[in-house]
């Protein structure tokens, strides 16, 4: 990725690790293209300049186009007006609607179950076809709309993993593409280095393993998303970025939502889904 290319406006943006607004005041938008940013790289999902929408994203501007570019992920923006219509907030992209849906909060369970298997119905029925029961199923069985119930429950991966020629790399996508959590050990330059749990598959169920250490981004030449990091902070990632700083409260709701989750697809006679959406 071309730094310059990444944010050409300011020379100094080298020396810059974010926008350097105050964490619990970030504004929704700006938050949505932390996490919503590394997927787009990989052209999983949203717009089709994965660049322009960083530049976005650095320059800490919440505008009509930074919004018009968030409406363009097909996979995130219905559960974020789902959340949003359901707990009597107007805009999909308020920072509570964000974090709710990337992190987790109580506001997500107060999202009717029969508003989440409207919204299903009208997004996948079509798609999937006589399949459509296995994701009604995964909302009956608790499930919610955190993006841990998107990854789980309605992407194909989890049905690959009892292929054996595909299974190694079913995990791994699972793993990266679900939001995880870890707390940061090193720093190296434009990389830190985080302690987390990733998934494992003993070819019957999926779980959380023991810590390892993995490296993460979280700026290219200096330019990033996220703030200042220090040792001895939790963060969430997704793919190979680092996309916040935790609070303890944050880390428990990630934990949280990710283990419901994975306890309704560990408790699914099928797993496998004809779709095939990435966001």
């Amino acid at each position: 990725m071309d730094a310059q290319r990444l944010y050409p406006q300011r020379p100094d943006a080298a020396q810059s690790h974010g926008n350097g607004q105050d964490e619990g005041t970030l504004a929704g938008p700006l938050l949505f293209v932390r996490y919503a940013f590394p997927p787009n790289q990989h052209g999983y999902c949203g717009p089709a300049d994965s660049v322009a929408f960083f530049e976005h994203g650095v320059s800490g501007a919440d505008d009509g186009e930074l919004r018009g570019l968030a409406r363009q992920f097909a996979g995130a923006w219905p559960y974020l007006e789902l959340i949003a219509g359901a707990t009597g907030l107007q805009d999909p992209l308020d920072r509570r609607v964000v974090e709710a849906y990337w992190v987790g909060s109580p506001r997500l369970d107060r999202v009717d179950t029969s508003a989440i298997g409207g919204s299903m119905e009208e997004r996948f029925r079509y798609i999937a076809g006589p399949r459509f029961s296995s994701l009604t199923a995964g909302v009956i069985a608790g499930g919610v709309p955190h993006h841990s119930f998107a990854v789980f429950c309605v992407y194909p991966w989890v049905g690959l993993l009892g292929d054996d020629r595909r299974a190694a790399q079913a995990l791994t996508v699972l793993d990266r593409c679900r939001i995880r959590w870890g707390r940061v050990t090193a720093l190296q330059g434009d990389q830190v280095v985080v302690e987390s749990r990733p998934l494992t598959w003993d070819g019957r169920t999926l779980a959380l393993g023991e810590r390892q250490s993995e490296t993460a981004v979280r700026s290219v030449d200096g330019v990033g998303l996220v703030s200042d990091i220090a040792e001895g902070d939790w963060v969430s990632l997704h793919w190979e970025w680092v996309c916040d700083r935790l609070t303890a409260r944050q880390v428990a709701s990630l934990r949280h939502y990710t283990l419901r989750h994975l306890d309704v697809v560990n408790g699914a006679e099928a797993h496998s889904s004809p779709l095939t959406l990435l966001a």
